[in-house]
């Protein structure tokens, strides 16, 4: 049982929903995890599909809740599985061009860093998401 299931209910994968964020130079923006899954990894801002809530419309809102920043979220650039023994989680992330605003840590007990990075100059380690998110940007 992952630690986010109470006693009793089904276990039920989760829905996390972000974007690739790409600046005017075509540099990605990334955030360090401090939380699992992927804690310690560098990926792209985002986090949980609320009940009753668009899928695009959470990965705006996360990122603006995390970040501060304002974002458009675009056509949908790749969905991640990531199944472990003790977590399933299912990763939609969004391409987005740009956003407003300049980017300043949020939630500093969820995120480390951010960064800009260009596309051959990753930071390590990647998440699952970001690096399928990579490899459609890079195609």
């Amino acid at each position: 049982m992952s630690s986010s299931e109470s006693p009793g209910e089904p276990l039920r994968p989760r829905i996390g929903c972000g974007a690739a964020i790409l600046d005017t130079q075509g540099r990605l923006l990334l955030v360090k995890r401090r939380r699992q899954p992927e804690a310690g990894h560098w990926g792209q801002p985002g986090g949980k599909l609320d009940w009753g809530e668009s899928a695009r419309a959470c990965a705006e809102r996360e990122i603006l809740e995390e970040l501060g920043i304002t974002v458009v979220a675009g056509p949908v650039l790749c969905v991640t599985d990531m199944i472990a023994e003790d977590s399933h989680w299912v990763a939609v992330t969004y391409r987005a061009d740009g956003c407003v605003g300049e980017p300043v840590i949020q939630e500093p007990a969820a995120l480390e860093a951010w960064g800009w990075f260009a596309l051959d100059d990753l930071p390590s380690p990647l998440t699952l998401a970001t690096q399928d998110a990579v490899r459609q940007l890079l195609t």
